[in-house]
């Protein structure tokens, strides 16, 4: 089996978002923006065009420009993943080679959009991206959202693949994570990726955390890592009880627009999405907004 390409991510590696015009054109600027004020803040690594970042309301030209802006404001400062979401294996195989010619540090690959795969075409789908860049990948398992478990049997063969290095494992089970270890010991790198099991995951071995909340209030998410990493339990519960109501919204289907209204309410980004979605209205978004509102009143930062 070929030695695994060394991975050194770790850490906390916000999802974030794309920013839009009042005329929901992608504002480059903006975006940039917000990818600028996370490096600041010091998270350690950083996903854009994943699902908060609106990968599939993007065109396959919008999609480069923003990985060629994240590049330019970022690049260097943190590792830059780029999702790969794509109706087909071709279209993703395309993506991986250009984003790796623009600059990015990684790919997060997600299953093939609406198509639901049997095990054997959601492995070759995998190996074909992968063979498709040097670039090292990260796979991304979100049963709830994507209809498909990629399962330990499909691991065990895409181990042999040297540049899928990393799993962002979304399952709500985080007993995941230890049959992961059980399974493979270090060759994968885990990071959690469901904002409301990330305590659990990172204490049961996950090195990362891939957070969408983390836009919002990224100190927090920081201290919270930094109090897991430390062994200080009582501090991270303090943290993550605090936080849990809005970690929470990371597993709602409107997902992507409450991080947005929390990040405007917190001064560092616009609500505005592109349709299908809408921004919250009514009562829901009034829900999220005292949610975002007592957190900041009470926040442990």
């Amino acid at each position: 089996m070929p030695t695994p390409l060394a991975c050194n991510w770790s850490g906390v590696f916000p999802a974030a978002t794309t920013q839009f015009d009042p005329d929901l054109n992608v504002d480059l600027s903006a975006t940039q923006g917000v990818q600028a004020a996370l490096a600041r803040d010091g998270v350690h690594g950083m996903v854009v065009l994943g699902t908060v970042g609106e990968n599939n309301s993007l065109s396959a030209d919008e999609k480069r420009t923003v990985l060629k802006a994240a590049v330019e404001s970022v690049g260097g400062k943190v590792p830059i993943i780029s999702g790969v979401s794509e109706f087909t294996t071709a279209a993703a195989a395309a993506y991986a080679r250009d984003a790796e010619r623009i600059g990015v540090d990684g790919l997060m690959v997600l299953p093939a959009m609406v198509y639901v795969p049997t095990p054997a075409e959601l492995e070759q789908h995998f190996r074909a991206v992968a063979q498709a860049t040097g670039l090292p990948i990260m796979l991304y398992n979100n049963p709830p959202a994507y209809r498909v478990n990629i399962e330990l049997g499909t691991l065990g063969r895409l181990a042999e693949i040297a540049n899928i290095v990393a799993i962002k494992e979304s399952a709500p089970d985080p007993r995941r994570f230890t049959d992961l270890f059980n399974a493979f010991g270090e060759r994968f790198v885990l990071f959690a990726g469901l904002d409301d099991v990330a305590f659990e995951g990172l204490c049961l071995g996950a090195r990362g955390w891939v957070s969408g909340l983390t836009n919002a209030f990224p100190q927090e998410s920081l201290l919270l890592y930094a109090a897991l990493r430390a062994g200080d339990l009582e501090g991270a519960r303090r943290i993550y009880r605090w936080f849990m109501p809005l970690l929470h919204l990371d597993a709602e289907h409107d997902l992507v627009q409450s991080i947005k209204l929390a990040e405007s309410l917190m001064g560092r980004g616009s609500e505005r999405v592109r349709p299908p979605r809408l921004p919250l209205a009514g009562q829901r978004r009034e829900q999220v907004a005292q949610m975002v509102r007592r957190a900041a009143a009470a926040r442990p930062v």
